[in-house]
């Protein structure tokens, strides 16, 4: 059975570090760094639009900063 993530990320508390992205297990095809930028100046994180997020929960876990949430649903 297949898995399909979303996430909601809090832009404005992103630092932009990158973290996120060497931890994802889809990447480089899951998330990036968006080409804007938040009130702070950072860019902040984004999902790609190809949509590859597994739901895995890796770049959660990973951001020392807590801003991402992650959530998944079977695909059939």
């Amino acid at each position: 059975m297949a898995f399909k993530g979303a996430l909601v990320i809090d832009t404005e508390k992103c630092k932009g570090c990158a973290v996120c992205i060497t931890g994802c297990p889809q990447n480089p095809k899951c998330i990036q760094l968006s080409h804007k930028v938040n009130a702070k100046g950072y860019n902040y994180l984004e999902m790609t639009e190809d949509g590859n997020c597994i739901g895995c929960a890796s770049c959660a876990v990973i951001c020392p900063d807590g801003v991402i949430e992650v959530y998944r649903a079977k695909v059939d």
